[in-house]
């Protein structure tokens, strides 16, 4: 009984008897006497020889398979790569690999991980783009730094260029900060301080104040980070820091109030959350306190202190002359008649501190004292009174506000009655009283007129009774008045005797 077994070009071939290995088969025809000859064919395309018992046989025939494996065998603090034409395989510690030589060309690399994690840039750069077991690869750009961790533990910084490194039974990872942010966020930034004063020295200026120190940060002269007090922070190389002490004087001196408060719109916006700011504008005046102790006037401008150990309140007053209406006021004269009154009054603070000092609310204290003067003065008049001199209740509400107001800083230019709004039926009335007030004076000047004019006509008869010259012109005008009623005129007969028949007629 014979039995041949056929082994292709691309293949490889082992031959059993009995489940014994007898020999490695290349690639031909081969043929055996007896039934329990059995060949394992194996394809060189695959460069892995994945033969089954291969660490017995690698003991009892390792002089037979070397010429034909290259064998891998990893300990527990080595790992290893392996090149399979223009492909990388990898091997993790503690394992036992085998490839298969002549058909595709294989070599190996170990490496020592007690050593080093890293693997070397000869590598990196045959392995980039593949993906390997147990392998993690890094990008870190020009304008990064990275950080490489293993067990969340910082191990070293990373310049720009490609990297990887063994992530067998433990993790690595790699965090990249920007270069081109001068302060950027950087982790676990007291450990890195603590821990890794080597780093902090070759990369990074380090920035910790006292308990009276503020510090401005600048990179490439624009104001980057304000640090407060008892802060401590990590920048990169290249950062001017200026460290400032507030412990004798709060108050921003000029130049940091137009770099700070009125420079560019984001460092204003950076500065708000450090900084009290008071603007003074002008014909105003300010008052400033700190820790409710009363410190110095503030004259227009802008003023800036630091927000650090300290309470400060900026009060802004107007000086300029300013108007308070107290509207809508209803109240019974005298006489028990209901009026609503409007009132106007002119004011200004000559003096802010005492105003400040003696008054919760200017404008509620002034209202609330003007009411009270408005309704004194109208209370005690009667409505005939107060509609014939309005002037006596202006003066009498200006003399009582100007008491009220002395002592208090407030001056009152001006006050005066705006309006006087009387009840729909007490305008009737009065109304009424006008009408009739004004008939009777119509009346005695109509009378006065038909007087006059009686009187008139007397005169004129009595020139006319002695002068027939006279009289005849009055005849000529009455004439002209009628000729100017009359469309068409026929005379018949002469001028003298038309004239004498219209006179007649006129006259009858």
């Amino acid at each position: 009984m014979w039995k041949t077994f056929y082994i292709k070009p691309n293949e490889i071939g082992i031959l059993y008897h009995r489940s014994d290995f007898k020999q490695i088969l290349p690639p031909g025809t081969y043929s055996y006497f007896g039934r329990h000859w059995q060949v394992k064919s194996y394809d060189l395309n695959q460069p892995e020889a994945k033969i089954e018992n291969l660490e017995l046989l690698l003991k009892n025939h390792s002089a037979d398979l070397q010429k034909y494996l290259l064998v891998v065998r990893t300990a527990f603090n080595q790992a290893a790569l392996v090149r399979c034409g223009q492909n990388w395989v990898s091997v993790a510690p503690n394992k036992l690999v085998a490839f298969w030589r002549g058909f595709i060309e294989v070599e190996a690399h170990v490496f020592n991980l007690d050593e080093s994690w890293e693997i070397p840039t000869e590598f990196v750069q045959q392995i980039r783009g593949m993906i390997l077991n147990g392998i993690k690869t890094f990008q870190i750009s020009e304008y990064e730094i990275g950080l490489l961790y293993v067990q969340n533990n910082f191990v070293r910084p990373l310049e720009p260029g490609e990297y990887a490194f063994w992530a067998v039974n433990r993790d690595v990872s790699v965090r990249t900060l920007s270069r081109i942010i001068p302060n950027p966020d950087f982790p676990l930034e007291d450990v890195l301080i603590e821990r890794h004063p080597e780093f902090v020295a070759a990369y990074c200026e380090i920035v910790q104040l006292q308990n009276q120190q503020v510090a401005i940060a600048r990179y490439q002269g624009k104001v980057i980070s304000i640090l407060p007090p008892c802060s401590r922070q990590l920048f990169w190389r290249g950062v001017a820091v200026e460290v400032i002490d507030i412990s004798t004087e709060a108050k921003l001196p000029s130049r940091l109030v137009a770099e700070l408060v009125s420079g560019l719109p984001e460092t204003s916006a950076l500065s708000c959350r450090f900084l009290h700011i008071c603007e003074v504008p002008t014909q105003y005046i300010g008052l400033l306190y700190i820790n409710q102790e009363f410190q110095t006037q503030l004259q227009p401008g802008k003023h800036a202190w630091w927000l650090f150990g300290c309470a400060i309140q900026t009060p802004v007053f107007d000086l300029r002359q300013q108007t308070l209406e107290v509207s809508g006021q209803d109240i019974l004269s005298q006489d028990k008649v209901p009026l609503r009154l409007n009132l106007t009054a002119g004011f200004r603070i000559l003096d802010p501190l005492k105003a400040k000092n003696g008054l919760a609310d200017i404008t509620g204290y002034l209202y609330k004292e003007l009411q009270f003067a408005l309704r004194g003065a109208v209370g005690e008049r009667t409505l005939d009174a107060l509609l014939e001199d309005k002037g006596a209740i202006d003066q009498s509400i200006f003399e009582y506000i100007r008491q009220k107001t002395a002592d208090y800083g407030i001056e009152v230019d001006s006050v005066g009655v705006k309006d006087i709004i009387l009840p729909g039926e007490i305008r009737t009335i009065l109304s009424k009283v006008v009408e009739a007030e004004k008939a009777a004076q119509a009346n005695v000047v109509r009378r006065r007129e038909e007087t006059a004019a009686t009187r008139s006509m007397l005169n004129t008869a009595k020139v006319m009774e002695d002068n027939p010259v006279a009289l005849r012109l009055k005849e000529l005008e009455v004439l002209e008045r009628i000729a100017e009623k009359i469309e068409k005129i026929q005379v018949n007969g002469s001028l003298d005797s038309i004239l004498t028949e219209l006179i007649q007629i006129n006259r009858n």
